[in-house]
């Protein structure tokens, strides 16, 4: 694998940091192809991801159809998997965290603040992927006790201890849950469209598949929240590749995105909006209930939408937030894996989906989405166009070195691009993504002549 940035020698103790943020060398990457080819599929078949299919269904009826739909899915899918593949270079070249590589951009203090933007999202999805699985644990409890056990609370506090306790092994426990899970939830899934295509099949036609639909800003709007599902994802794309073994070429690397994904996520989609439309409601738990009405299946699929909770937080809401709690406080990765796991129970995710409406999460995915465009594209202007990929790695640890402090014109530039973004709440990360990475583009040109972030950019002055 050619390497073109300079990776010296870093000790934990000189960078003032745990060691769990160091570079990963080759032979510390345990991650082969095939699971991570599962670990995309397991985070896809998760019922964030079917929610947000049943977001689709407004009074009742579709607001796209089943074409629309999966146009808007293989459009979103394409472009995240271009994304992933061109932000996740630096992270499987030089092994360093996302937390790392914002140092390179905003700098050692801006970094805490970019940081943050990654870190809240994903532990509020900690909480809302446990909020589910505990719905679906609390299920399995009914039938269990006879009915005489109902509190969804209670459950869920249960679940985010026992994923707390699989998280304090880091990707070597990611490894094989993944595997294990994303086989046995699409078997699962199977079996539930097999259900719906059997007893249900006129009215979802009726109300999703020969519904109107529109091209207009709903559509566009659909693509900027599947977009805004994987931001978070594809912002902290190191996170992953620094885990995957070495000399897998970066078009192989975007198929072990876009294949994966297209499977998970359109397979689950569909299935999100085929139970909203059968039933009426958009919480998955309570529409498989009404579904499945038979109790030993509604234990076996419940026990799917567990392990399916799990399986997304491993992948997307618990270790990439815990580097940045690891980041920020300087404590140890397993304390920093408690802490997140905690706040995750705090941030009240049982708001963001109520029976008759899932619009809380598409509002708060296209918010936070907002920051995140700029961002990943001040990263990717940062690697591609500024340093030409080239970068001096060691230098990203010295507290005191180039990046110590903050980049005024990163900062800037992230604040223009989400600001943008707002104006037209439906397309947010895609016009903070384009407004922040021009922005940053010309900020760094044009302003803030001194700036010790120019140095090894192709805005240096010789």
């Amino acid at each position: 694998m050619t390497n073109k940035n300079n990776i010296e020698t870093v000790s934990p103790e000189n960078a003032l940091m745990d060691e769990s943020l160091m570079p990963k060398k080759d032979n510390e990457r345990t991650v082969g192809v095939i699971p991570y080819i599962f670990m995309w599929i397991g985070d896809g078949v998760n019922l964030g991801n079917m929610t947000l299919g049943a977001s689709l269904m407004v009074a009742g009826i579709a607001t796209l159809n089943i074409f629309q739909t999966f146009l808007a899915g293989l459009s979103a899918i394409a472009i995240i998997s271009v994304i992933f593949a061109l932000n996740d270079r630096l992270g499987y070249r030089t092994g360093i965290p996302y937390v790392v590589q914002l140092r390179l951009s905003f700098g050692i203090k801006g970094s805490m603040i970019s940081s943050l933007l990654r870190g809240i999202p994903a532990i509020v999805w900690y909480g809302f992927q446990s909020w589910i699985g505990g719905s679906a644990l609390n299920e399995i409890v009914k039938v269990l006790t006879h009915h005489t056990f109902d509190n969804v609370f209670a459950c869920f506090v249960v679940l985010q201890f026992v994923q707390i306790g699989l998280a304090l092994y880091g990707f070597h426990a990611v490894k094989w849950v993944e595997i294990l899970v994303s086989s046995v939830i699409l078997l699962a899934l199977l079996y539930l469209f097999y259900l719906l295509i059997t007893n249900h099949k006129e009215i979802i036609i009726e109300k999703w598949v020969n519904t109107k639909g529109t091209w207009g800003l709903p559509f566009f709007g659909f693509i900027m929240a599947f977009l805004g599902n994987y931001a978070a994802i594809f912002l902290s794309a190191a996170d992953y590749s620094r885990e995957l073994k070495a000399g897998i070429s970066d078009t192989k690397r975007g198929f072990l995105y876009f294949c994966p994904i297209v499977i998970a996520y359109g397979f689950v989609l569909t299935i999100g909006a085929m139970l909203a439309a059968a039933t009426g409601n958009t919480n998955p738990v309570k529409a498989f209930a009404i579904i499945v009405d038979n109790s030993y299946v509604t234990v076996a699929v419940s026990t799917f939408i567990v392990l399916g909770a799990i399986a997304v937080n491993m992948v997307a809401n618990i270790i990439p937030p815990a580097y940045v709690v690891t980041l920020l406080t300087k404590i140890n990765y397993k304390s920093a894996v408690i802490i997140t796991g905690l706040l995750a129970i705090g941030s009240l995710p049982w708001l963001l989906v109520q029976d008759s409406s899932a619009i809380g999460l598409q509002i708060f995915i296209l918010t936070y989405s907002a920051f995140l465009g700029p961002i990943v594209a001040i990263l990717l202007v940062e690697y591609y166009l500024l340093r030409k990929e080239r970068v001096n790695i060691a230098e990203l640890y010295r507290p005191n070195g180039q990046f110590a402090g903050f980049n005024k014109a990163a900062i800037l530039a992230m604040l223009i691009g989400a600001g943008a973004a707002f104006f037209e709440v439906n397309l947010t990360w895609i016009i903070g993504f384009v407004v922040g990475g021009t922005s940053y583009y010309l900020l760094m040109k044009y302003a803030f002549a001194n700036s010790p972030f120019k140095r090894g950019t192709i805005f240096e002055k010789r």
